[in-house]
């Protein structure tokens, strides 16, 4: 079993950046892929970036080129570097560890999630 745990939001101009940690409790390599959601208020859970365990990466086209995912095995850790941020990247941000079954952008595949980090950009 996988815990996972968030931290590194905050609130910030636009431009600025951030680093989201995603610490986790268990090996993040027992994963087959790892993750990052986000959510606003009144809209649905929005898949931001994912890493296999073999690490090719997957980007939403809305963050493409402006974030970066990666992991640290060896300190079970999977990482957000946010760069150029703007207000609609407002929103809470959660880490997510999943299997093989389906695609990155599918909620449905990742069964361990974190309790999320608020992120805000004004």
């Amino acid at each position: 079993h996988v815990q996972l745990v968030e931290s590194g939001g905050g609130s910030v101009q636009a431009e600025r950046s951030l680093r989201l940690s995603c610490i986790a409790s268990g090996d993040i390599e027992s994963s087959d892929c790892m993750g990052w959601f986000r959510q606003a208020p009144g809209k649905e859970r929005e898949w931001v970036a994912s890493v296999d365990k073999i690490g090719p990466t997957g980007y939403a086209d809305s963050v493409k080129g402006r974030f970066t995912i990666a992991k640290d095995s060896a300190k079970n850790t999977l990482y957000l570097q946010m760069d150029s941020l703007k207000p609609e990247d407002s929103a809470m941000y959660y880490c997510a560890a999943g299997g093989s079954d389906g695609t990155w952008t599918d909620p449905s595949r990742y069964n361990h999630w974190g309790q999320g980090t608020q992120v805000t950009v004004s």
